[in-house]
């Protein structure tokens, strides 16, 4: 029997390749993309302004895929995560953060994100690059997700919720630039079919370096944010392994190659640890970095993951709040534009860094069976 193609997922080029394959006329494509992203059809039968012999082809021969909410956690703080289950049992997470809630302090006052509904959407189930302050690396890589299971994060969110999402952050589990095609197929669906713009739209990398190149080569509109906690390369691989296959010189190079090539000023990560990376002579060399390159800082609290089990965090500290105001106030001295990200929804797991999938052990019987490739449910 002949497997249903899931049209959920599919870009405009895809949907019109899919209707001549059933010996349908091309435009069909654009209606199908109507249907299925701005009028939001979760049937065939929805489609009326389709014949009822094609919506009967449609039936026989393709689905409109769909993941499922599996729980809702609500903050005190007004940020909300959902975790969703796929139709393969795996599961990720998505964290819904309202307005004003994005940054702390009132320098943030002007910035997007700060005025605006943001969703933080998933890649990956689990994550590659086993980052050491990161709760997804506990769950190792179990699979990229399709452009169908990242668009549908965004259509469910807002349906469960009757809210409309005005900013995406592609921030939540997964290295998204390690699932290059899906994301910016979702990109391409959001911006045109659920009608984000592409200036509301973050992805975010650990610092994969080809990817941030072909980003810059393709001229993709969408804002880069790079995760980069140091500016000295033993420390940051230490941090983070995928500094030892990417260097700084190389990341910088790559960086600084999509701002000329978009216009668009990249948005660097900095998480502050005690004693690893706060001190006057970081500060200094982050204030170089941003006369070299068009870009702002976002200094990221670091969250207790002791909870999710079996990430690297000894020795791992935040930095005391008197050192990071100290090192904040050093760089706005040194005319740097940066601002300080909040702690939302660190009640439930759902700030930066926190979010992972656990299961119980017989559940992980009838997974794969490698020791790295299973789900966690989440620990709150």
């Amino acid at each position: 029997m002949t497997k249903k193609t899931d049209l959920k997922g599919l870009t405009t080029a895809e949907l019109t390749n899919f209707a001549v394959s059933i010996g349908e006329q091309r435009y069909r494509g654009n209606q199908l993309f109507e249907w299925l992203y701005m009028k939001r059809a979760v049937r065939f039968e929805e489609m009326t302004a389709l014949s009822k012999p094609l919506r009967e082809k449609l039936d026989a021969v393709a689905v409109i895929g769909s993941i499922g909410l599996s729980d809702r956690t609500d903050s005190g703080d007004g940020t909300t995560k959902f975790l969703f289950s796929l139709n393969d049992g795996k599961q990720i997470e998505s964290v819904l953060i309202p307005p004003r809630l994005a940054f702390g302090g009132r320098n943030a006052a002007g910035e997007d994100e700060q005025r605006r509904l943001t969703l933080c959407v998933s890649t990956q189930v689990g994550c590659a690059l086993d980052c050491r302050f990161c709760a997804t690396a506990t769950m190792g890589m179990v699979r990229n997700l399709t452009a169908g299971e990242i668009v549908d994060q965004v259509m469910q969110t807002g349906r469960i919720t009757g809210r409309t999402i005005t900013n995406i952050v592609y921030m939540g589990m997964g290295e998204p630039l390690m699932n290059y095609d899906a994301v910016m197929n979702s990109v391409e669906i959001i911006s045109n079919g659920l009608k984000i713009p592409a200036r509301r739209i973050t992805v975010s990398t650990a610092g994969w370096v080809p990817k941030i190149r072909q980003m810059a080569e393709e001229r993709r509109k969408v804002k880069l944010a790079v995760s980069l906690h140091s500016l000295n390369d033993a420390t940051r691989a230490e941090l983070m392994p995928v500094g030892l296959k990417f260097p700084l010189d190389e990341l910088m190079d790559a960086v600084g190659e999509y701002c000329r090539k978009t216009g668009i000023r990249v948005t660097f990560e900095y998480i502050l640890f005690d004693g690893i990376n706060d001190s006057a002579e970081d500060c200094r060399r982050l204030a170089v970095l941003a006369k070299k390159i068009p870009c702002k800082f976002n200094i990221i609290p670091f969250h207790d993951i002791s909870g999710t089990g079996g990430v690297r965090t000894a020795g791992l500290r935040p930095s005391p709040s008197a050192t990071i105001d100290r090192f904040v106030a050093a760089l706005r001295r040194l005319h740097v534009t940066v601002f300080v990200r909040s702690s939302a929804g660190e009640d439930i797991a759902a700030a930066c860094g926190q979010l992972a999938v656990m299961q119980s052990a017989k559940e992980r019987m009838r997974t794969e069976g490698h020791p790295r490739s299973h789900q966690r449910r989440s620990a709150v």
